[in-house]
């Protein structure tokens, strides 16, 4: 009798631990799992966001070739009127490891980067910022923009 509680004790620990799920395999894991496991939630990047911005109404929209594309207005212009301006083939870079990441367009010498800001130093900073610059890398345009519309 005290063999057979010896053999449980010993062997329901052990078997308890046969299952042990490796780092490797968490993507498998339920969303519920993978949060008590101390992973973050990354919000999803949007098919479509539309950013005001001082002077700027901009729409980017996720393409069905995988690309962007970029079109904007002036700020008190409707999105329904003709854009004042459309660049396609944009591209999205992950910005660091904390879930940033921004838009690049290109058109006629100009970089135009949308910067998704999820990390930030300010509670009040707008969670995205349009930078243009030109060809010598010199910024041309600098204006934070809010979310109209996702």
């Amino acid at each position: 009798m005290i063999k057979k509680i010896i053999l449980c004790a010993t062997l329901v620990p052990f078997l308890s631990f046969a299952k042990v799920i490796k780092d490797d395999n968490i993507s498998d894991l339920p969303k519920e799992i993978k949060n008590n496991r101390g992973e973050k939630d990354q919000e999803k990047i949007p098919k479509t966001v539309i950013i005001k911005t001082k002077k700027f109404k901009i729409r980017i929209d996720k393409q069905p070739n995988g690309n962007y594309l970029y079109q904007s207005w002036g700020a008190n212009t409707k999105i329904t009127a003709k854009p004042s301006m459309i660049i396609s083939d944009g591209e999205i870079i992950p910005d660091g490891s904390g879930g940033n990441y921004y838009y690049e367009f290109n058109n006629n010498n100009y970089s135009y980067k949308v910067y998704r800001n999820y990390l930030t130093d300010s509670a009040t900073k707008p969670p995205y910022t349009l930078i243009v610059t030109d060809i010598d890398g010199k910024i041309v345009v600098k204006q934070d923009g809010r979310v109209v519309k996702n």
